[in-house]
């Protein structure tokens, strides 16, 4: 009895840790931004920027935990991107917004994914504005938690 209340405390310890360095978010949070027409004169194209809420701009540059669904971009070169939903209804069906999905640049070559791999992810969350050829999210410095 004793060891299973150890490794409870331990168990509860750790989560505590790893939640003390990253903020824990979520997709919820995430949707909090407007878009915009902007014209890029360079693709000589109307692109939707986002105008982000101040909860949204305070998490640029931080360190954040969040879990969702994984979409392989190109496997054999480590390009995932997570989603709020499953592939067949993600942003790239049309089931969702850009506020649903964010491109991991992961901090090492990640193990291989499958998509709709349910799981949690830490890095520094980066607020795309500007790179038309990027999500508005960016997870950078990523690591997979298990």
């Amino acid at each position: 009895m004793k060891k299973l209340v150890f490794f409870a405390f331990f168990l509860s310890g750790w989560g505590l840790m790893a939640q003390n360095e990253a903020k824990v978010i979520d997709w919820k949070l995430l949707a909090k931004v407007d878009f915009v027409d902007q014209y890029f004169e360079e693709f000589e194209a109307w692109y939707l920027v986002p105008d982000f809420s101040d909860e949204v701009e305070n998490l640029n540059g931080k360190k954040v935990l969040i879990k969702g669904y994984v979409i392989p971009l190109d496997v054999d070169g480590g390009k995932y991107a997570l989603s709020a939903y499953p592939f067949s209804a993600c942003f790239f069906c049309g089931g969702a917004g850009p506020e649903s999905v964010m491109s991991l640049h992961f901090e090492e070559k990640p193990p291989r994914l499958e998509t709709d791999d349910y799981l949690n992810f830490v890095g520094t969350l980066k607020l795309n504005k500007t790179d038309t050829e990027d999500f508005n999210y960016i997870l950078v410095d990523c690591k997979l938690m298990k």
